[in-house]
């Protein structure tokens, strides 16, 4: 069996329905529209990285499943979990983690809830809140109501994803050693979006 090359980026170029893409990305969601409708509006161009977004409603241990026989009925060079702490057990949301490292999956977990990810557009927020205060906290920030399943989101936080990254960075260097179930609030949302800025040309 012929070897795949590698190209002077690091990355594995292959055919893929006739066409020459460097990466395939499988990016499964906890949420079913909130978080799809957000990395499905990375402008990434297919000739360049392919990347499918599902959102499941499932549990953390459940998505981690699914992403496991997902991987397996596509031919996918990255899989990424994104799930929340939200009310989920402590065991549930560590032992999700653990089982996606183990199968070598990348995991974008938020405690408590993905809008944190929003809120460090605006502000560096370390200290933790109901889930209910997000929303409205939110709200406040974008001066009109909050839409959760919002399909322009990306697009209206973009000028302001450099602070976010970097928010977050911060809030994580916080916690030593991090604990992700109980270091709240905390991201690694931030590592998924630097790695899909990788492939927007």
């Amino acid at each position: 069996m012929s070897k795949r090359k590698i190209n002077s980026s690091g990355y594995s170029p292959r055919k893929v329905n006739t066409r020459e893409i460097r990466q395939r990305f499988l990016i499964v969601c906890e949420g079913a529209k909130t978080e799809p409708n957000y990395f499905r509006s990375f402008r990434v161009p297919k000739n360049v990285a392919e990347i499918d977004v599902q959102g499941l409603g499932e549990n953390p241990s459940k998505l981690v499943q699914s992403a496991k026989e997902l991987k397996k009925q596509g031919e996918y060079d990255r899989v990424w979990c994104v799930f929340d702490r939200d009310s989920w057990t402590t065991e549930d949301f560590n032992n999700a983690i653990k089982n996606a490292k183990d199968q070598g999956f990348e995991v974008a977990y938020s405690n408590e809830s993905f809008e944190l990810w929003y809120i460090l557009h605006f502000e560096y927020l370390n200290s933790g809140i109901p889930r209910s205060d997000y929303l409205r906290k939110l709200t406040s920030l974008f001066g009109r109501t909050y839409q959760k399943n919002s399909e322009t989101i990306y697009d209206e936080l973009f000028e302001k994803q450099s602070i976010a990254i970097k928010n977050a960075e911060n809030l994580l260097k916080q916690y030593n050693p991090q604990i992700p179930a109980k270091d709240n609030p905390s991201t690694t949302v931030h590592l998924l979006v630097k790695e899909l800025n990788k492939f927007i040309v």
